[in-house]
Protein backbone atom coordinates (compact mmCIF):
# COMPACT_ATOMS: atom_id res chain seq x y z
CA UNK A 1 0.00 0.00 0.00
CA UNK A 2 1.25 3.50 -0.82
CA UNK A 3 2.36 6.01 1.79
CA UNK A 4 -0.59 7.30 3.83
CA UNK A 5 -1.69 10.91 3.36
CA UNK A 6 -3.05 12.86 6.33
CA UNK A 7 -5.12 16.05 6.44
CA UNK A 8 -6.28 18.49 9.10
CA UNK A 9 -9.37 16.88 10.71
CA UNK A 10 -11.61 19.94 10.16
CA UNK A 11 -10.33 20.69 6.63
CA UNK A 12 -13.81 21.16 5.18
CA UNK A 13 -14.63 24.00 7.61
CA UNK A 14 -11.14 25.55 7.37
CA UNK A 15 -11.26 25.71 3.55
CA UNK A 16 -14.71 27.30 3.36
CA UNK A 17 -13.41 30.80 3.97
CA UNK A 18 -11.28 33.00 1.72
CA UNK A 19 -7.58 32.32 2.22
CA UNK A 20 -8.47 29.58 4.70
CA UNK A 21 -5.72 26.99 5.13
CA UNK A 22 -5.47 23.33 6.14
CA UNK A 23 -2.32 21.26 6.65
CA UNK A 24 -1.45 18.10 4.71
CA UNK A 25 1.22 15.44 5.18
CA UNK A 26 2.53 12.32 3.47
CA UNK A 27 4.17 9.55 5.51
CA UNK A 28 6.35 7.26 3.35
CA UNK A 29 7.55 4.26 5.40
CA UNK A 30 11.16 4.65 6.51
CA UNK A 31 11.50 8.13 4.95
CA UNK A 32 11.01 11.68 6.27
CA UNK A 33 7.43 12.95 6.39
CA UNK A 34 6.49 15.46 3.66
CA UNK A 35 4.46 18.44 4.89
CA UNK A 36 2.25 20.74 2.86
CA UNK A 37 -0.87 22.88 2.95
CA UNK A 38 -4.09 23.61 1.09
CA UNK A 39 -5.35 27.17 0.58
CA UNK A 40 -8.80 28.42 -0.39
CA UNK A 41 -8.63 30.93 -3.27
CA UNK A 42 -12.36 31.71 -3.14
CA UNK A 43 -15.75 30.02 -3.30
CA UNK A 44 -17.30 29.14 -6.67
CA UNK A 45 -20.92 29.89 -7.63
CA UNK A 46 -21.76 26.24 -6.90
CA UNK A 47 -20.59 26.72 -3.30
CA UNK A 48 -17.47 24.60 -3.87
CA UNK A 49 -14.17 26.21 -2.78
CA UNK A 50 -11.31 26.67 -5.24
CA UNK A 51 -8.31 25.04 -3.59
CA UNK A 52 -4.60 25.11 -4.38
CA UNK A 53 -2.01 22.79 -2.85
CA UNK A 54 1.56 23.62 -1.84
CA UNK A 55 4.54 22.14 -3.68
CA UNK A 56 4.63 18.35 -3.88
CA UNK A 57 0.85 17.89 -3.60
CA UNK A 58 -1.92 18.03 -6.21
CA UNK A 59 -5.67 18.65 -5.78
CA UNK A 60 -7.30 16.27 -8.28
CA UNK A 61 -10.94 16.95 -7.47
CA UNK A 62 -13.08 18.69 -4.85
CA UNK A 63 -16.77 18.66 -3.86
CA UNK A 64 -18.60 20.07 -0.83
CA UNK A 65 -17.84 16.97 1.26
CA UNK A 66 -14.74 15.44 -0.34
CA UNK A 67 -11.30 16.33 -1.67
CA UNK A 68 -8.97 14.07 -3.69
CA UNK A 69 -5.25 14.75 -3.09
CA UNK A 70 -2.15 13.16 -4.60
CA UNK A 71 1.53 13.23 -3.71
CA UNK A 72 3.16 12.18 -7.02
CA UNK A 73 6.66 11.80 -5.57
CA UNK A 74 5.47 8.98 -3.30
CA UNK A 75 2.78 7.70 -5.69
CA UNK A 76 0.23 8.31 -2.92
CA UNK A 77 -3.40 9.26 -3.51
CA UNK A 78 -6.29 9.67 -1.05
CA UNK A 79 -9.82 10.94 -1.20
CA UNK A 80 -10.83 12.61 2.08
CA UNK A 81 -14.49 12.53 3.06
CA UNK A 82 -15.97 14.78 5.74
CA UNK A 83 -19.06 13.63 7.72
CA UNK A 84 -22.47 14.23 6.14
CA UNK A 85 -23.84 14.68 9.65
CA UNK A 86 -22.67 14.26 13.25
CA UNK A 87 -24.75 13.06 16.22
CA UNK A 88 -23.54 14.59 19.48
CA UNK A 89 -26.52 14.01 21.76
CA UNK A 90 -26.73 10.23 21.92
CA UNK A 91 -24.05 9.77 24.61
CA UNK A 92 -22.20 12.12 26.94
CA UNK A 93 -18.91 10.16 26.93
CA UNK A 94 -16.72 7.98 24.73
CA UNK A 95 -18.75 5.63 22.47
CA UNK A 96 -17.20 2.16 22.49
CA UNK A 97 -19.40 0.26 20.03
CA UNK A 98 -22.19 0.76 17.50
CA UNK A 99 -24.21 -1.12 14.90
CA UNK A 100 -26.90 -0.29 12.33
CA UNK A 101 -29.98 -2.47 11.78
CA UNK A 102 -30.35 -4.49 8.57
CA UNK A 103 -32.99 -2.10 7.22
CA UNK A 104 -30.86 0.94 8.03
CA UNK A 105 -33.50 2.52 10.24
CA UNK A 106 -32.01 2.11 13.70
CA UNK A 107 -28.63 2.41 15.39
CA UNK A 108 -27.50 0.91 18.69
CA UNK A 109 -24.47 2.10 20.65
CA UNK A 110 -22.75 1.62 23.99
CA UNK A 111 -20.73 4.16 25.91
CA UNK A 112 -18.13 4.55 28.64
CA UNK A 113 -20.92 6.21 30.66
CA UNK A 114 -22.31 2.66 31.10
CA UNK A 115 -25.35 3.24 28.88
CA UNK A 116 -26.61 1.46 25.77
CA UNK A 117 -29.09 3.25 23.52
CA UNK A 118 -31.14 2.73 20.38
CA UNK A 119 -31.56 5.72 18.08
CA UNK A 120 -32.93 6.76 14.71
CA UNK A 121 -30.13 6.23 12.17
CA UNK A 122 -31.25 9.17 10.00
CA UNK A 123 -31.06 11.88 12.68
CA UNK A 124 -29.65 10.37 15.89
CA UNK A 125 -32.93 10.87 17.75
CA UNK A 126 -33.09 8.70 20.88
CA UNK A 127 -35.63 5.86 20.75
CA UNK A 128 -34.83 3.48 23.64
CA UNK A 129 -32.42 3.08 26.54
CA UNK A 130 -31.36 -0.53 27.26
CA UNK A 131 -30.69 -0.90 30.99
CA UNK A 132 -29.61 -4.08 32.76
CA UNK A 133 -25.85 -4.60 32.50
CA UNK A 134 -24.06 -3.92 35.78
CA UNK A 135 -20.83 -2.37 34.43
CA UNK A 136 -19.66 -1.13 31.04
CA UNK A 137 -21.20 -2.59 27.89
CA UNK A 138 -18.32 -3.61 25.60
CA UNK A 139 -20.17 -4.73 22.50
CA UNK A 140 -23.62 -4.46 20.94
CA UNK A 141 -25.05 -5.59 17.61
CA UNK A 142 -28.36 -6.16 15.88
CA UNK A 143 -29.58 -9.62 14.96
CA UNK A 144 -30.27 -10.00 11.21
CA UNK A 145 -33.98 -9.25 11.81
CA UNK A 146 -33.08 -5.72 12.96
CA UNK A 147 -35.62 -6.06 15.79
CA UNK A 148 -33.38 -7.63 18.42
CA UNK A 149 -30.04 -6.58 19.94
CA UNK A 150 -27.23 -8.71 21.41
CA UNK A 151 -24.89 -7.15 23.97
CA UNK A 152 -21.91 -8.25 26.08
CA UNK A 153 -20.62 -6.52 29.16
CA UNK A 154 -17.89 -6.35 31.77
CA UNK A 155 -20.38 -8.10 34.09
CA UNK A 156 -19.57 -11.31 32.11
CA UNK A 157 -23.15 -11.45 30.87
CA UNK A 158 -24.61 -11.63 27.36
CA UNK A 159 -28.06 -10.13 26.95
CA UNK A 160 -30.70 -10.14 24.23
CA UNK A 161 -33.01 -7.13 23.98
CA UNK A 162 -36.13 -6.15 22.09
CA UNK A 163 -35.37 -3.04 20.03
CA UNK A 164 -39.10 -2.26 20.01
CA UNK A 165 -39.78 -1.98 23.77
CA UNK A 166 -36.24 -2.14 25.27
CA UNK A 167 -37.07 -5.23 27.34
CA UNK A 168 -34.27 -7.71 28.10
CA UNK A 169 -35.64 -11.02 26.82
CA UNK A 170 -32.69 -13.29 27.74
CA UNK A 171 -29.50 -13.27 29.81
CA UNK A 172 -26.66 -15.77 29.31
CA UNK A 173 -24.34 -16.50 32.23
CA UNK A 174 -21.25 -18.70 32.24
CA UNK A 175 -18.25 -16.52 31.44
CA UNK A 176 -15.92 -15.67 34.34
CA UNK A 177 -14.66 -12.41 32.80
CA UNK A 178 -15.95 -9.48 30.78
CA UNK A 179 -17.30 -10.24 27.30
CA UNK A 180 -15.30 -8.36 24.67
CA UNK A 181 -16.94 -9.39 21.39
CA UNK A 182 -19.78 -11.43 19.91
CA UNK A 183 -20.74 -12.97 16.58
CA UNK A 184 -24.12 -14.12 15.33
CA UNK A 185 -24.40 -17.46 13.54
CA UNK A 186 -26.65 -17.35 10.45
CA UNK A 187 -30.11 -16.00 11.35
CA UNK A 188 -29.31 -15.94 15.05
CA UNK A 189 -30.51 -19.16 16.69
CA UNK A 190 -26.93 -19.44 17.99
CA UNK A 191 -24.39 -16.78 18.96
CA UNK A 192 -20.70 -16.85 19.88
CA UNK A 193 -18.99 -14.79 22.60
CA UNK A 194 -15.32 -14.10 23.36
CA UNK A 195 -14.23 -13.11 26.84
CA UNK A 196 -11.39 -11.86 29.00
CA UNK A 197 -11.57 -15.27 30.72
CA UNK A 198 -9.87 -16.76 27.62
CA UNK A 199 -12.88 -18.75 26.39
CA UNK A 200 -15.14 -18.56 23.37
CA UNK A 201 -18.60 -20.00 23.95
CA UNK A 202 -21.47 -21.02 21.70
CA UNK A 203 -24.97 -20.22 22.99
CA UNK A 204 -28.51 -21.36 22.22
CA UNK A 205 -30.64 -18.20 22.15
CA UNK A 206 -33.96 -20.02 22.47
CA UNK A 207 -33.03 -21.61 25.80
CA UNK A 208 -30.39 -19.10 27.01
CA UNK A 209 -28.07 -22.09 27.41
CA UNK A 210 -24.39 -22.60 26.68
CA UNK A 211 -23.89 -25.25 23.97
CA UNK A 212 -20.20 -25.56 24.72
CA UNK A 213 -16.83 -23.92 25.19
CA UNK A 214 -15.45 -23.76 21.63
CA UNK A 215 -11.98 -22.66 22.71
CA UNK A 216 -10.17 -22.19 26.00
CA UNK A 217 -6.90 -20.46 25.19
CA UNK A 218 -5.77 -19.00 28.52
CA UNK A 219 -5.55 -15.51 27.00
CA UNK A 220 -8.14 -12.75 26.63
CA UNK A 221 -10.18 -13.05 23.40
CA UNK A 222 -10.50 -9.49 22.09
CA UNK A 223 -12.36 -10.19 18.85
CA UNK A 224 -14.41 -13.00 17.27
CA UNK A 225 -15.71 -13.58 13.74
CA UNK A 226 -17.75 -16.34 12.14
CA UNK A 227 -17.55 -17.05 8.40
CA UNK A 228 -18.67 -19.66 5.87
CA UNK A 229 -15.69 -21.77 4.80
CA UNK A 230 -14.69 -22.40 1.20
CA UNK A 231 -15.21 -26.07 0.19
CA UNK A 232 -11.45 -26.58 -0.11
CA UNK A 233 -10.88 -25.99 3.63
CA UNK A 234 -10.78 -29.00 5.94
CA UNK A 235 -12.62 -28.06 9.13
CA UNK A 236 -12.28 -31.52 10.73
CA UNK A 237 -15.04 -33.64 12.26
CA UNK A 238 -16.70 -33.16 15.66
CA UNK A 239 -15.62 -35.71 18.28
CA UNK A 240 -19.20 -36.08 19.47
CA UNK A 241 -22.56 -35.60 17.81
CA UNK A 242 -23.49 -31.88 17.84
CA UNK A 243 -26.59 -30.90 19.82
CA UNK A 244 -29.76 -30.51 17.75
CA UNK A 245 -29.86 -26.99 19.25
CA UNK A 246 -26.81 -26.08 17.11
CA UNK A 247 -28.20 -24.45 13.98
CA UNK A 248 -26.05 -23.29 11.07
CA UNK A 249 -22.66 -24.14 12.60
CA UNK A 250 -21.65 -26.69 9.93
CA UNK A 251 -19.06 -25.52 7.37
CA UNK A 252 -18.42 -22.37 9.44
CA UNK A 253 -15.06 -21.11 10.68
CA UNK A 254 -14.54 -19.29 13.96
CA UNK A 255 -11.74 -16.72 14.15
CA UNK A 256 -10.36 -15.53 17.50
CA UNK A 257 -8.21 -12.40 17.93
CA UNK A 258 -6.21 -13.04 21.10
CA UNK A 259 -4.29 -10.84 23.54
CA UNK A 260 -1.28 -13.22 23.48
CA UNK A 261 -0.41 -12.20 19.85
CA UNK A 262 -2.14 -15.26 18.42
CA UNK A 263 -4.85 -15.46 15.79
CA UNK A 264 -6.71 -18.76 16.08
CA UNK A 265 -9.06 -20.34 13.54
CA UNK A 266 -11.20 -23.43 14.19
CA UNK A 267 -14.19 -25.28 12.83
CA UNK A 268 -17.24 -23.92 14.63
CA UNK A 269 -19.09 -27.23 14.64
CA UNK A 270 -16.05 -29.54 14.76
CA UNK A 271 -14.17 -27.47 17.42
CA UNK A 272 -11.05 -28.68 15.54
CA UNK A 273 -8.05 -26.38 14.87
CA UNK A 274 -7.64 -24.97 11.35
CA UNK A 275 -4.58 -22.77 12.03
CA UNK A 276 -2.78 -20.71 14.67
CA UNK A 277 -0.92 -17.61 13.45
CA UNK A 278 1.47 -15.57 15.60
CA UNK A 279 1.50 -11.82 14.96
CA UNK A 280 3.63 -8.85 16.02
CA UNK A 281 1.46 -7.83 19.00
CA UNK A 282 -1.92 -8.47 20.63
CA UNK A 283 -4.71 -9.01 18.09
CA UNK A 284 -7.63 -6.63 18.69
CA UNK A 285 -10.07 -7.46 15.89
CA UNK A 286 -10.70 -9.79 12.96
CA UNK A 287 -13.10 -10.33 10.08
CA UNK A 288 -13.61 -12.62 7.09
CA UNK A 289 -13.40 -11.16 3.58
CA UNK A 290 -14.44 -14.38 1.81
CA UNK A 291 -14.59 -18.16 2.29
CA UNK A 292 -10.78 -18.24 2.58
CA UNK A 293 -9.48 -14.65 3.02
CA UNK A 294 -9.46 -12.87 6.37
CA UNK A 295 -8.11 -9.75 8.06
CA UNK A 296 -6.85 -9.23 11.60
CA UNK A 297 -5.54 -6.09 13.27
CA UNK A 298 -2.95 -5.72 16.02
CA UNK A 299 -2.20 -3.33 18.87
CA UNK A 300 0.95 -2.09 17.09
CA UNK A 301 -0.88 -1.04 13.90
CA UNK A 302 -0.52 -4.06 11.60
CA UNK A 303 -3.39 -5.34 9.45
CA UNK A 304 -2.65 -8.92 8.41
CA UNK A 305 -4.40 -10.38 5.39
CA UNK A 306 -4.25 -14.18 5.52
CA UNK A 307 -5.41 -17.01 3.26
CA UNK A 308 -6.85 -19.85 5.35
CA UNK A 309 -5.57 -22.35 2.75
CA UNK A 310 -1.94 -21.31 3.34
CA UNK A 311 -1.87 -19.26 6.56
CA UNK A 312 1.81 -19.51 7.43
CA UNK A 313 2.80 -16.36 5.54
CA UNK A 314 0.43 -13.38 5.19
CA UNK A 315 -0.88 -12.40 1.75
CA UNK A 316 0.03 -8.85 2.80
CA UNK A 317 0.63 -6.74 5.90
CA UNK A 318 -0.71 -3.19 5.82
CA UNK A 319 0.97 -0.79 8.25
CA UNK A 320 -0.01 2.88 8.12
CA UNK A 321 0.89 3.94 11.66
CA UNK A 322 1.81 2.40 14.99
CA UNK A 323 -1.67 3.18 16.38
CA UNK A 324 -3.77 0.16 17.47
CA UNK A 325 -6.10 -1.28 14.83
CA UNK A 326 -9.46 -1.14 16.63
CA UNK A 327 -11.98 -2.37 14.05
CA UNK A 328 -12.09 -4.10 10.67
CA UNK A 329 -15.18 -4.49 8.52
CA UNK A 330 -15.66 -6.09 5.14
CA UNK A 331 -17.04 -3.52 2.71
CA UNK A 332 -17.89 -4.12 -0.97
CA UNK A 333 -14.76 -5.72 -2.50
CA UNK A 334 -12.48 -4.37 0.24
CA UNK A 335 -12.62 -3.28 3.85
CA UNK A 336 -12.87 -0.41 6.31
CA UNK A 337 -10.34 -0.11 9.15
CA UNK A 338 -10.20 2.25 12.12
CA UNK A 339 -7.26 3.02 14.41
CA UNK A 340 -6.42 4.53 17.76
CA UNK A 341 -5.02 7.73 16.23
CA UNK A 342 -8.41 8.76 14.79
CA UNK A 343 -7.76 7.45 11.29
CA UNK A 344 -10.49 5.53 9.53
CA UNK A 345 -10.04 4.44 5.93
CA UNK A 346 -11.57 2.37 3.13
CA UNK A 347 -9.50 0.18 0.82
CA UNK A 348 -11.18 -1.14 -2.32
CA UNK A 349 -9.60 -3.33 -4.97
CA UNK A 350 -10.96 -1.35 -7.91
CA UNK A 351 -9.77 2.06 -6.60
CA UNK A 352 -6.20 3.29 -6.95
CA UNK A 353 -6.68 5.61 -3.99
CA UNK A 354 -7.66 5.19 -0.34
CA UNK A 355 -10.84 6.82 0.99
CA UNK A 356 -10.16 8.53 4.34
CA UNK A 357 -13.09 9.26 6.68
CA UNK A 358 -12.06 12.48 8.44
CA UNK A 359 -13.34 14.38 11.46
CA UNK A 360 -11.90 12.53 14.45
CA UNK A 361 -8.95 14.60 15.70
CA UNK A 362 -6.53 11.99 17.13
CA UNK A 363 -9.37 10.39 19.13
CA UNK A 364 -9.64 6.59 18.67
CA UNK A 365 -12.38 5.44 16.30
CA UNK A 366 -13.61 2.30 18.05
CA UNK A 367 -16.14 0.85 15.63
CA UNK A 368 -17.57 1.21 12.15
CA UNK A 369 -20.95 0.09 10.79
CA UNK A 370 -22.44 0.42 7.31
CA UNK A 371 -25.79 0.43 5.60
CA UNK A 372 -25.80 0.68 1.82
CA UNK A 373 -23.85 3.88 0.98
CA UNK A 374 -23.80 5.17 4.55
CA UNK A 375 -20.96 4.62 6.99
CA UNK A 376 -21.26 5.28 10.72
CA UNK A 377 -18.31 5.56 13.12
CA UNK A 378 -18.13 5.93 16.90
CA UNK A 379 -15.30 7.66 18.68
CA UNK A 380 -13.74 8.53 22.03
CA UNK A 381 -14.91 12.13 21.55
CA UNK A 382 -18.51 10.96 22.17
CA UNK A 383 -19.67 11.56 18.58
CA UNK A 384 -21.32 9.30 16.03
CA UNK A 385 -20.33 10.43 12.52
CA UNK A 386 -22.32 9.49 9.45
CA UNK A 387 -20.61 9.58 6.05
CA UNK A 388 -22.42 9.45 2.74
CA UNK A 389 -20.45 7.61 0.06
CA UNK A 390 -22.58 9.27 -2.61
CA UNK A 391 -20.76 12.47 -1.50
CA UNK A 392 -17.73 11.07 -3.32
Amino acid sequence: MAAPLRIQSDWAQALRKDEGEAWLSCHPPGKPTLYGSLTCQGIGLDGIPEITASEGFIVNEISKKSIHISCPKENASSKFLTPYTTFSRIHAKSITCLDISSGGGLGVSSSADGSMKIWQASNGELRRVLEGHVFDVNCCRFFPSGLVVLSGGMDAQLKIWSAEDASCVATFKGHKGGILDTAIVDRGRNVVSGSRDGTARLWDCGRSACLGVIADCGSSINGVAVGAADNSINLGCPEQMPSEREVGTESKMLLLAREDKKLQCLGLQSRQPVFLFIGSDAFNCCTFLSGFLLLAGTQDGNIYQLDVRSPRAPVQVIHRSGAPVLSLLRFRDGFIASQGDGSCFIVQQDLDYVIELTGADCDPVYKVATWEKQIYTCCRDGLVRRYQLSDL
